[in-house]
């Protein structure tokens, strides 16, 4: 097993980071050739999910998610916290928190218009987030 974090800095709510390169780079680190790699973010405000990351995909998903939680309507979890981002920890948790990515050949088996990216949901800006990279095999 080899595990190691990555670190990402993003700048507010709707950002959504293409970490592709980061992850093929950590399972050749690894020398697994054969296995999974699992990422994990740390955190209940931001997401992990696969995607093409092209501006049309990432528009309708933003959308898509603000229809799910939008803006603009009391959420529980303000009204105890008072800091506006219960929209944030629904989208989050729709999503989820980590992804789990097959390995072959020492590359992660991704499809050809399939990327791994963070989405960044909190209503606050400048963050810094950690993913958790573990590859078995």
């Amino acid at each position: 097993m080899f595990r190691t974090t990555l670190t990402v800095k993003t700048h507010g709510e709707g950002e959504i980071v293409d970490i592709t390169d980061e992850t093929r780079r950590i399972v050749r680190e690894s020398g697994t050739e054969e296995g999974l790699v699992n990422l994990f973010i740390t955190g209940s405000t931001a997401a992990l999910t696969t995607t093409e990351f092209e501006p049309g995909v990432l528009s309708d998903l933003k959308r898509a998610l603000s229809v799910a939680a939008p803006d603009g309507i009391v959420y529980a979890h303000d009204s105890r916290w008072g800091d506006g981002n219960g929209r944030s920890h629904v989208k989050a948790s729709l999503v989820g928190p980590s992804i789990t990515i097959p390995v072959g050949g020492g590359e992660p088996m991704l499809g050809t218009w399939q990327q791994v990216v963070l989405l960044e949901l909190d209503v606050r800006p400048d963050r810094t987030r950690t993913i958790i990279c573990t590859v078995t095999g």
